[in-house]
């Protein structure tokens, strides 16, 4: 089994918070991380067995939602039940009983959509409930290794070249394969294709289904593939309404729905200089550039061969991996975008609060110029102070200072 590098946040919240929530889209490995968590005895959440269910199975369902807090009071030691969001009952009877009795470690749950962003799961669990959210595999958790970008580039490190060159062939499989286990443990494109065909099917039958009021949910399929060729680029609802044929108001539901199941995500823009005209429009990402590959119809040959595409799919590639080292870095900055009226832009921001600022510039080449750095340098002088690092990475082999803490680095630095 893959070790995720979210373990040890996991067991830090479990020692010291009463409910623990691990979200994020099916099949990123949710369930089987929290089998196997349970079954470490020395944590200390493990100091009594502890029960699993999942809301999958329609008894247990049936159970919960009609007597939400005869269920809960049900089990005596740590529970672990998965699919939460299936019975948004549970949620003021997990409040109920924790208020009584805030031992850490009481429940660990999972769910397949993002609570925060779902209203009928209003009831707060402030103070009580701690989230991480569990993203597909990262290229790290991949080749056995956790990943320290985020927090190396936000405390200002200096940079050597990974131990190894990477091919350009290498580099479009890693891209094409994406994150989700079951897929990149599909060598054969073709399985791999039926594999993301038959998730698509299941997401929108079972959560999306479950979580809307929208008729029919016959556009989501070919939205889902608009949607793909625009990740990595700036999100125009107006544009994407006309092309969908989709209205507008429609079309928003749709979004809210796939960001609340983690098949898209907004990057907001950043902003810290008022008299600065900044575009306001977020970014788009695909969660996932393995099934954004298989809902374009690409392929590991054709991912960086499309002049059109390939760099949709870099940016998007990017973006993703430093959304899951997020998760497990020290100092979980945001994850935001820059780009001023002029079209002066930078395509990911770091932002730690109001103390640090960094900046991530992504070039499908193997050669850089003066010029590709003018976004990270106009990040840099609205920053100020708070700015720490500037990073450019690319397809070339070489670790090149250019100056103020701003280099360029192999596309491989971002998870070696």
């Amino acid at each position: 089994m893959v070790r995720r590098n979210i373990e040890p946040s996991l067991a830090a919240a479990t020692a010291d918070t009463p409910v623990v929530l691990i979200n994020g889209a099916r099949q990123t490995g949710k369930t089987t991380l929290v089998q196997t968590f349970a079954a470490r005895p020395e944590l200390p959440i493990n100091s009594e067995p502890s029960t699993y269910v999942t809301l999958d199975d329609a008894s247990v369902l049936a159970a919960a939602a009609s007597d939400p807090h005869g269920f809960v009071e049900e089990f005596e030691g740590p529970v672990i039940i998965d699919e939460v969001q299936k019975a948004p009952q549970l949620f003021p009877a997990i409040k109920m009983s924790v208020d009584r009795d805030r031992r850490p470690g009481r429940f660990l749950l999972t769910g397949s959509a993002n609570v925060l962003m779902l209203p009928r799961l209003s009831e707060s669990l402030a103070g009580r409930m701690e989230i991480i959210t569990l993203r597909p595999l990262s290229q790290g958790e991949q080749d056995g290794r956790c990943e320290t970008f985020v927090d190396r580039l936000m405390d200002g490190g200096r940079w050597r070249a990974p131990a190894r060159e990477m091919s350009r062939q290498e580099f479009a499989g890693r891209v094409s394969r994406g994150g989700y286990p079951e897929a990149v443990q599909r060598i054969d494109l073709k399985r791999r294709r039926s594999w993301f065909a038959s998730y698509l099917t299941t997401i929108l039958q079972r959560d999306i289904r479950d979580l809307s009021n929208i008729e029919g949910l016959t556009n989501a399929p070919r939205l889902m593939a608009l949607l793909a060729a625009r990740s990595g680029g700036l999100l125009n609802v107006a544009e994407v309404s006309r092309s969908a044929g989709v209205p507008h108001t429609t079309l928003q539901r749709y979004l809210a729905l796939f960001e609340a199941t983690f098949l898209i995500h907004r990057v907001r823009p950043w902003t810290a200089n008022l008299g600065k005209r900044l575009v306001k429009s977020p970014k788009l990402l695909l969660g996932d550039t393995g099934f954004m590959t298989y809902l374009l119809g690409a392929s590991e040959a054709t991912v960086l061969e499309d002049m059109v595409l390939a760099g949709r799919f870099v940016e998007t590639f990017v973006g993703c991996e430093l959304l899951k080292q997020i998760e497990w870095s020290e100092s979980r900055p945001a994850l935001l975008h820059y780009r001023t009226a002029s079209g002066t832009e930078v395509d990911y921001v770091l932002e730690e609060g109001a103390r640090r600022v960094a900046g991530i510039e992504v070039k499908l080449s193997r050669t850089i110029r003066k010029e590709d750095l003018r976004g990270l340098r106009s990040l840099a002088e609205d920053a100020g102070s708070r700015f720490v690092g500037g990073i450019l990475l690319y397809t070339g082999d070489l670790c090149i200072p250019f100056g103020n803490n701003l280099w360029a680095l192999p596309m491989g630095c971002l998870w070696e």
